[in-house]
């Protein structure tokens, strides 16, 4: 097969990620339908990773700036005034960095998940196997049994406020977050910044979520969520997709071979001065 031109990706791109000045977010709703229709994307640009964010969506595909009264900006704001609308999913996630997932995308995530259906009995198998640190365990039952608590608050409620406590309580927090038990639902003026989040039981927050987990097998919701991303980013080699969701060399094979079983996608394509080959929409050939 010949080489093809990479810049049809990247228009592709120029549209689905919003890049194009006319295409440009200028409101919540707007926001809010962005995320419906991708799927997910991350709220700022993450290095080295292929996705969508908030941020570029608003201000272009330019660096975050460091100045607060940048125009992109708003959507900070944005992100904290929903954070208890439900009108989205948002925790660190992929990449343990901040992400929206859509709530029709929700179940296939959580379908991949170490949550099993028993939130008051799957963490504590999951510490006995070693998967689950003893900071996550702590701070997932001071919730599990003092209900919503803001940064500070949680932190006393599992007695991590010593500053050496400051790794353990934030990487458990990454991992409760990334696994889909954890998430932040609110902001409270507290603490020295007179900002903290607000956390809750993912189970909690959405009870319906588990059972609507439940049919979906893992290979489906692997091939379902790799599907996304490609409509998303147009092409991508598998290592990007293993390196965006975690997942085994094997699985993210099998996900892109079943996309490909439908006519979604096509294996093998090359792309002039970029190297190996690509998977890519069927629709871009």
């Amino acid at each position: 097969m010949s080489s093809r031109d990479y810049r049809r990706i990247l228009d592709y791109r120029a549209d689905t990620y919003r890049l194009r000045p006319s295409l440009r977010l200028q409101n919540k709703e707007q926001a809010i339908a962005l995320v419906e229709e991708r799927g997910f994307i991350f709220f700022w640009p993450v290095k080295g990773v292929e996705l969508p964010s908030l941020w570029a969506a608003v201000a272009g595909d330019r660096p975050v700036a460091g100045e607060h009264d940048d125009p992109g900006h708003v959507t900070w704001g944005w992100k904290d005034e929903l954070l208890g609308a439900r009108v989205w999913y948002y925790a660190k996630v992929l990449r343990k960095k901040s992400t929206f997932v859509a709530h029709d995308a929700l179940p296939y995530f959580y379908a991949l998940s170490e949550n099993y259906g028993a939130p008051e009995e799957d963490y504590l198998q999951q510490y006995r196997d070693g998967r689950l640190s003893h900071e996550a365990k702590t701070i997932y039952e001071a919730l599990l049994s003092q209900g919503p608590l803001d940064s500070p608050a949680l932190r006393r409620a599992a007695h991590m406020t010593a500053r050496e406590s400051d790794t353990g309580f934030q990487r458990g927090m990454l991992a409760l977050q990334a696994d889909f038990k954890v998430l932040p639902i609110g902001v409270a003026q507290v603490g020295a910044w007179k900002y903290a989040f607000i956390y809750e039981l993912t189970h909690r927050r959405y009870p319906d979520l588990a059972e609507q987990a439940r049919p979906i097998r893992q290979a489906a919701a692997r091939a379902r969520l790799a599907e996304l991303y490609l409509r998303t980013v147009g092409a991508a080699q598998a290592r990007q997709v293993e390196a965006l969701f975690g997942w085994p060399k094997a699985e993210v094979a099998a996900a892109l071979s079943t996309i490909e079983a439908t006519g979604v996608a096509r294996s093998g394509v090359r792309y002039e001065a970029l190297p190996g080959e690509w998977w890519t929409l069927a629709e871009l050939l």
